[in-house]
């Protein structure tokens, strides 16, 4: 039996403590009830909130065209990836050759278990269009909600997710000496993998435990993670074996966030988010250790 004791009490309306809610304002974090919430493009929004934005004034097009208060981050991972995609041009294929997670190399060089996440195809620009869309979409209202800090170790610890993701595929193909791969027709082939994919399913991984907190339809969350996901597996030159490492980081450290939302509970969180970080690095030392010879070893 549970002692009511311990049962964790839900959070309140802010405005009215008697009346229990999960949905949070998307701009200030304080939770607000059906009554006191107001739809906003992502998320709902506070009364509070809801006035100021209205007092900073400005038309539908300029509050359009302003950059949002929280997603400082978000901009700068979108640049970053913009000048590298660049770079990849201008230097003939040369920074490609030197960051894409290449498995062959990686355990002489796991500075590529990063460098690939912000790397795209030059052969499409679609691949890098995609992506910069998919993050500017999921990433701002999720930063917002989380803080800086809290959402770049999200991000990062899911492109992490992802490089293992790949790895992991072959790992795999190693130690079945390739039987993994025949007897799929190639369907888990290893190979080469680079793109902000893996850190963009774990910004949507982590939504799904966090959904209430930040008011997202989960029911479009779903549409679009599962269109995304199916895409993996039907589309060639997709590692969707990336997608799936990084949707399943996010939704692990979205859980560790859920449940160590309290400020009481910061080291707890700090500590959660560290261990499966170190998980994931653990897991690449297992992989080389095993047969160093096929990592670069």
């Amino acid at each position: 039996m549970t002692d009511p004791s311990t049962v964790e009490a839900p959070p309140t309306c802010y405005r009215h403590p008697d009346r229990a809610t999960y949905v949070s304002c998307q701009r200030c974090g304080r939770p607000i009830c059906p009554e006191c919430s107001t739809q906003a493009a992502v998320g709902v929004h506070c009364p509070e909130c809801v006035r100021e934005g209205r007092a900073a004034g400005g038309g539908g097009l300029a509050r359009a065209l302003r950059p949002r208060r929280s997603g400082a981050v978000t901009y700068t991972l979108m640049g970053l990836i913009v000048v590298a995609y660049a770079l990849q041009w201008i230097s003939g294929g040369g920074l490609t050759s030197a960051w894409v997670l290449n498995p062959t190399v990686v355990g002489a060089e796991p500075w590529r278990l990063i460098t690939s996440a912000f790397l795209h195809s030059p052969g499409t620009i679609i691949h890098i269009l995609f992506n910069l869309y998919a993050l500017y979409a999921f990433g701002p209202a999720l930063e917002s909600f989380l803080g800086r800090s809290r959402y770049l170790a999200l991000y990062f610890s899911a492109a992490l997710g992802g490089s293992l993701g790949v790895l992991a595929l072959y790992a795999l193909a190693i130690a079945t000496n390739g039987a993994s791969v025949e007897a799929t027709g190639g369907f888990l082939a290893p190979g080469s993998a680079l793109g902000a994919s893996g850190a963009i399913f774990g910004l949507m991984g982590a939504y799904l435990p966090l959904r209430r907190a930040i008011g997202v339809n989960v029911m479009q969350l779903l549409i679009v993670l599962g269109i995304n996901v199916a895409l993996g597996f039907v589309a060639p030159n997709i590692a969707w074996e990336g997608h799936l490492g990084g949707l399943l980081v996010g939704a692990a450290i979205g859980w560790v966030y859920l449940r160590t939302r309290r400020p009481a509970q910061r080291r707890v969180q700090v500590l959660g988010v560290a261990g499966i970080a170190a998980g994931l690095l653990v897991l690449f030392v297992l992989f080389v250790a095993s047969a160093p010879v096929f990592y670069g070893l």
